[in-house]
């Protein structure tokens, strides 16, 4: 029979598998959450999506489970029917929005690597949501200073989802809150970054998470400061702030 230690261990490790993202402390608490309310309502092309996405060597990347689940809620709450996804990978959080939102509801997504996205898209496809979704292959900052300088998008956004370069964060934010509706929210994820937001700056880190740590902090201190908006900052997942705008 396995020992506490050991249990906690296998916990960890099945975590690890499909990127252990959650920021608590006690892996069985989180193991408790995922297997009492996640996986029991869990769409069955989501689980699909899921295990196939933790067999990818940068699984890590994808939205966790229950920031999934949550975020599907979110979006039935707020009733959004017109979204955006900066930052896509194989889809999991994107098929969790496809699913909220009405059906004829719209998702701009938008990923600089097509190849991880169409890992994902047959089993979109199989869950009856792909023709919700436009996907645009290549960065997103372009496309949005573009349709601010067209200017039919003002505005149009109910809700915009940001899982993508964390040193870029801030320009998204510059551009999205002309995008986004007075009332429609923007979602950052990973805005507590591994718990590396309150690390000591010698603390040992790996590489990528100290690389983006600055942009991070400067994401979260310029939200805090921002007048246009209100902000929710939750410990789901790895960190996802909230931001309403109000003006």
């Amino acid at each position: 029979m396995a020992t506490n230690g050991e249990e906690q261990q296998n916990q960890a490790g099945r975590h690890q598998e499909v990127g252990h993202k959650s920021l608590l402390q006690s892996d069985a608490l989180y193991q408790y959450i995922l297997e009492t309310s996640v996986y029991p309502k869990e769409p069955e092309c989501m689980k699909e999506l899921r295990e196939v996405t933790a067999k990818h060597p940068w699984n890590i990347m994808t939205t966790s489970a229950d920031e999934g689940q949550f975020l599907n809620m979110l979006l039935k709450l707020v009733n959004a029917k017109n979204t955006m996804e900066i930052g896509v990978y194989t889809g999991y959080s994107l098929l969790a929005t496809a699913l909220a939102i009405p059906e004829d509801g719209k998702i701009l997504a938008m990923d600089i690597n097509r190849e991880n996205y169409e890992l994902g898209l047959p089993v979109i496809q199989k869950a009856g949501v792909a023709h919700k979704i436009d996907f645009k292959e290549g960065p997103a900052l372009p496309v949005l200073d573009q349709m601010i300088e067209d200017g039919k998008c003002h505005g149009s956004f109910d809700f915009i989802f940001v899982d993508a370069d964390k040193d870029n964060y801030i320009n998204y934010h510059k551009r999205l809150i002309e995008l986004v509706k007075v009332g429609g929210l923007i979602g950052y994820d990973n805005t507590l970054w591994n718990g590396s937001v309150v690390a000591p700056p010698d603390a040992p880190m790996r590489k990528y998470v100290r690389y983006y740590r600055d942009f991070v902090l400067e994401l979260n201190k310029a939200l805090a400061a921002d007048p246009r908006i209100e902000i929710c900052m939750l410990p789901v997942g790895d960190g996802i702030t909230l931001c309403r705008r109000i003006q």
